[in-house]
């Protein structure tokens, strides 16, 4: 099976909860009316696609059928797919890797993925030919370091790591002198996802960003956030924390495949600013892959 036929297989519940309602109403209806709007509105919240980003996606729909670029509920649904896509697709790099190490941080909450993700992204990056290093810089829950270091194995990859509760400032200093003593091409550091008291998580991550810069002045030059897409919402609202305690460059999406809440990822874009740049739909190494607009949203709105 391809990914973009694991992704469509993957969507299938954001699909039934999102596009098919929309099909069923477009069924329902014989004009582009103010009952029609308002079903479509419901729809798209329900979705997980949030409240501000609904509104500005109703207006575009009214707009466009003040202009008659819509003309009938049939035109409602290429219209979205064209908009969503349109939304979502970025410009520029997917990731900055000017470094020597690149330093990527990988932030987030317990049970996200992240440690997971770090996997995925080193057996990647590996396999385009890179020296990869991973840093243990969650020593607070158990068993992290041991989980990395299966991960490490599995790409093929030096692992950096120290004893549990140990402070993670002393092993990101650690990872990233050994990167730059071993040459390596890319430094992916993971890190404690306690949520429960935002200043202790604001210090901890400043203390790491104060060692990084002490050694690679322009590092981290990725701090990637882990989201789980089956939080929905829940998912922008741990966004705004990390975006407020540390610089987000992009947000990972991760559970793709188990969820009905997929159109949160049109939220994290839309209200959040940020670029989702690496998506996962199942557990095996190979079922993560780097975020592409149009297939996604080919994805979401075909069966």
């Amino acid at each position: 099976m391809s990914f973009f036929e694991k992704l469509k297989d993957g969507l299938s519940k954001t699909r039934k909860n999102f596009t098919e309602k929309i099909e069923t109403l477009v069924g329902l209806s014989t004009e582009v009316d103010e009952d029609f709007l308002e079903e479509l509105e419901m729809v798209l919240i329900a979705g997980d696609v949030g409240v501000k980003t609904t509104e500005k996606i109703m207006k575009a729909v009214r707009d466009a059928a003040r202009s008659r670029e819509i003309k009938s509920p049939d035109d409602v649904l290429p219209f979205l797919k064209a908009y969503v896509a349109n939304l979502l697709r970025d410009e520029g790099q997917r990731m900055h890797l000017s470094g020597s190490p690149s330093v990527i941080l990988v932030v987030g909450v317990n049970g996200v993925g992240k440690t997971t993700t770090i996997g995925k992204l080193s057996n990647y990056y590996r396999l385009m030919g890179n020296k990869v290093m991973l840093a243990a810089g969650d020593t607070f829950r158990a068993a992290a370091a041991e989980q990395l270091k299966i991960w490490a194995e599995r790409a093929e990859s030096d692992l950096i790591c120290h004893a549990e509760g140990a402070d993670p400032a002393a092993v990101v200093y650690d990872a990233v002198k050994a990167a730059i003593a071993r040459k390596a091409d890319i430094l992916f550091i993971d890190t404690a996802g306690r949520l429960h008291n935002k200043s202790n998580l604001m210090k901890e991550l400043d203390k790491i960003h104060r060692v990084i810069q002490r050694e690679i002045p322009d590092a981290p030059h990725e701090t990637l956030l882990v989201l789980d897409a089956t939080t929905g919402q829940n998912a922008i609202t741990q966004a705004k924390i990390f975006t407020e305690t540390t610089n987000v460059t992009g947000v990972v999406l991760t559970k793709l495949d188990g969820t009905a809440k997929g159109g949160v990822i049109i939220a994290i874009k839309e209200e959040l600013g940020l670029s989702v740049k690496w998506i996962g739909v199942g557990e095996s190494i190979m079922d993560f892959r780097p975020f592409e607009p149009d297939k996604f949203v080919e994805a979401l709105f075909n069966k």
